[in-house]
């Protein structure tokens, strides 16, 4: 099954053939998952934390390319450091809001062009968003609001929010479909969605035709907009 989620969190770094240097600050368990992450993704991976453990942890593991025990709320301590040289950094800072924004302000006076920070409570998400923080992730926020759609909506296998307005959804076929056509049901038209994929023995046939049968019970991944998908009968 596609994660739209982690989708979601990986495709606003930026990922492109410019961006090959990342430093992630604070290794707890989301700030590892992510250096771990690019770090198999054959990206260049600085790690810092204060923690001499979880610094020695990651070098052990061998999921960074280098790693670092520092106060990342001392600017001079992230330049010597080589954290204003890369690309992206990524505050995974979420607990101590105070370092969290210091940090956040020390790395885009640095020069920095894109800084990911992640959030621990709404105000702070405001606060990092207001001293410059490109992108904010706000994990506990996120992973409920999945987990409210999942339980509200059981036939919406995952979703991946475009914009506030228009989402990419894998979906369960639902009977009222069953054995019409893309064309026959206008779901352009009557939704205002439309059909970017079908699941064909576990494997996605995309871009389908507009005469290809759906079948209850299948997986279609589309795009459209919220209100649209929301009034599909699922």
């Amino acid at each position: 099954m596609v994660n739209f989620s982690t989708l979601n969190f990986f495709h606003n770094l930026r990922s492109d053939s410019r961006n090959k240097q990342f430093a992630v600050i604070g290794l707890g368990r989301f700030g590892r998952a992510v250096a771990s992450t690019l770090h198999q993704q054959g990206h260049d991976v600085l790690c810092i934390d204060s923690d001499a453990n979880r610094v020695a942890q990651i070098l052990e593991d061998r999921i960074a390319t280098h790693a670092s025990q520092l106060d990342s709320t001392q600017p001079l301590a992230l330049r010597e450091a080589g954290v204003f040289e890369q690309d992206t950094v990524i505050i995974a800072i979420g607990n101590y809001v105070q370092e969290s924004i210091i940090t956040t302000l020390n790395v885009k006076e640095g020069g920095v062009p894109h800084v990911v920070a992640k959030a621990s409570s709404e105000i702070h998400m405001k606060l990092l968003k207001k001293i410059g923080a490109d992108h904010v992730v706000f994990p506990e926020h996120e992973m409920g609001q999945a987990l409210a759609q999942s339980l509200t909506r059981p036939n919406i296998l995952d979703r991946f929010e475009l914009d506030p307005d228009n989402t990419i959804a894998e979906v369960i076929v639902p009977k009222e479909f069953d054995g019409k056509t893309i064309e026959e049901l206008k779901l352009r038209g009557r939704y205002g969605i439309s059909v970017l994929a079908l699941s064909h023995q576990e494997k996605f046939d995309v871009n389908p035709s507009p005469s290809s049968f759906l079948k209850q019970g299948m997986m279609m991944v589309v795009v459209g907009t919220n209100r649209g998908l929301d009034q599909l009968p699922i």
